[in-house]
């Protein structure tokens, strides 16, 4: 690699960690969220939240804003937000059961939000796969970091690699743009990253299926930064015993 390459590296980081840490500091983001309450059948107040609210298997219903609105949050979608002034209620459904997430813009989170801790970029980390597809895509059920939710995941092969002579295998998800998407834990798991998991974009294969996973741009999840998020945890297969001390840390 070329002087002329290692610095567009390190450029290249720098911007994708710039963004991801004016993402977080958005507004109405997930650092801003205050509250996740969840509805039960019966009309109820929340917090101090407008209006009644209850939920069923169909629709949610909120009694006193403009008479009674019925919304449809669709399951593991993001959600209908419901604006309160400066502040958004983001009504969910996960698993069966419905949410409301309060975004708030002055929410002390995001006030003491300094950006996201982070290894610092190593070409050691950006390694070489190979991915092999299945036969078909198969359904991955993991649990949540909100006991009793469930994340169900499009698997689509696996992507084995090597680091320092030993090999590991990931088992690859549907990503963005025809790519690949993988969460994982590691040895640094609950020690100077986030315990539950951290995600990794991959690029679509070439066609004899080499990929490159750049483990310097390991991404928190968003239950990292609060704990009104309902994200998956890494499934069973994606546990790997080798220190990815590559990434995003645990910024709590």
């Amino acid at each position: 690699m070329t002087i002329t390459d290692r610095t567009d590296f390190a450029a290249e980081w720098a911007q994708w960690h710039e963004e991801r840490e004016r993402y977080y500091a958005e507004p109405l983001g997930w650092v801003a969220i205050t509250g996740l309450h969840w509805l039960s059948e019966d009309f109820e107040t929340i917090a101090d939240l407008p209006g009644r609210w209850r939920a069923d298997a169909d629709a949610v219903y909120v009694e006193g804003i403009e008479g009674t609105t019925r919304l449809e949050p669709v399951e593991g979608a993001p959600g209908l937000l419901v604006e309160d002034g400066r502040r958004r209620i983001e009504v969910i459904r996960r698993t069966g059961s419905v949410a409301l997430r309060v975004h708030d813009p002055e929410s002390p989170q995001l006030a003491a939000f300094e950006g996201i801790p982070a290894y610092p970029p190593s070409e050691r980390w950006r390694v070489e796969g190979r991915f092999t597809p299945y036969a078909e895509p198969s359904t991955v059920t993991t649990g949540a970091v909100v006991e009793g939710l469930e994340h169900h995941h499009s698997a689509v092969g696996v992507v084995d690699f090597e680091v320092d002579g030993s090999t590991h295998r990931l088992v690859a998800f549907v990503g963005k743009q025809g790519g690949l998407q993988v969460l994982f834990t590691d040895a640094t798991s609950g020690v100077t990253t986030y315990p539950a998991a951290r995600s990794l974009a991959v690029s679509a294969p070439e066609p004899d299926g080499v990929v490159v996973l750049d483990f310097n741009r390991a991404a928190n999840l968003p239950c990292s930064f609060t704990d009104y998020a309902t994200c998956p945890v890494a499934p069973a297969e994606n546990r790997l015993g080798v220190a990815v001390e590559a990434g995003e840390k645990n910024p709590r």
